[in-house]
Order: C-alpha cells, then structure tokens, then sequence
C-alpha cells in the first residue's frame, strides 16, 4: 500500500467525485458522500490526517492507489 498523501476534505471530496461518488449533503463540516451501497463522511477541514484518510478510504471501498490517481 502506497503512502497516503496529507489533503483537504475539499482535494478528497473532488478526488472521490472523480471515482463515481456524489455528495449526497452536508452538516457543520462533514459531507456525505455515496456511491451505490458505499458511503463515507469526509471531514471539510485544511489538513485530514493519514489514519482519518485511510478510514474514509477503508469506508468507501476504494484502494489508496486509486485515490492518489484521482487526485491528479
């Protein structure tokens, strides 16, 4: 598993929009997003933590190498 970059909840949300998720709402910071049976919360703040990010990946169903090809 390839390291996780440091992003933003928006570069992730983005990144995740890319791969087929839609954000669904948003309450305070958190945005839901979901895609088919998955569904992930991304915390919309400056900087999300490795171990968060890799939850929410984890969460989501999505590898960490497709998350680091939809970020570019």
């Amino acid at each position: 598993m390839p390291k996780l970059p440091v992003v933003s909840g928006s570069e992730a949300v983005k990144a995740l929009q890319r791969l087929g998720f839609a954000v669904v709402r948003q309450k305070g910071s958190h945005v839901i997003l979901r895609q088919d049976r998955y569904g992930c919360v991304i915390p919309n703040h400056r900087e999300i933590k490795t171990g968060t990010l890799a939850g929410i990946l984890k969460q989501a169903g999505v590898s960490a190498e497709e998350f680091i090809a939809a970020l570019h």
